[in-house]
């Protein structure tokens, strides 16, 4: 399993945002300091208030409007899902990010992709490949 765990400023906003993707909360580990998202079997955010967030590094937290400190791609089974999942984000106060030359070089290799922002500006690529072995 892979565990993200993302710096938020607003815990209830972030988990409403997520929540309005249409991914969980796992309440057993959700509290006033962090949220726990379940995404898929494999994948889960640990969304954390930017002081609990301050437990698990002394490095400053990074202003992720500002600057982008990560890209989480996310491999969805259609084109559909792609674009209902970051619709879903826009319509639920996320951001999307629109760059043509990605799209471009993506839709050369049979991808179909899109960016979004979060309320916090961590960014989020939902994409779909059909490549050989693909289900």
């Amino acid at each position: 399993m892979i565990f993200v765990n993302l710096p938020v400023t607003d815990l209830a906003r972030s988990k409403n945002f997520y929540e309005s993707l249409g991914w969980k909360v796992n309440d057993d580990f959700t509290d006033e300091n962090a949220a726990c998202i379940v995404v898929d079997d494999n994948i889960c955010l640990m969304l954390l208030t930017h002081e609990h967030f301050g437990v698990f590094s002394k490095r400053p937290i990074a202003d992720t409007k500002a600057a982008t400190g990560a890209a989480y791609a996310l491999s969805l089974g259609s084109a559909d899902e792609v674009d209902r999942l970051t619709d879903a984000a826009v319509a639920a106060g996320g951001t999307e990010e629109v760059n043509t030359d990605k799209q471009a070089q993506e839709a050369q290799v049979g991808m179909h992709g899109r960016t979004f922002l979060d309320p916090d500006g961590h960014q989020w690529e939902p994409f779909f490949m059909n490549y050989p072995g693909a289900e």
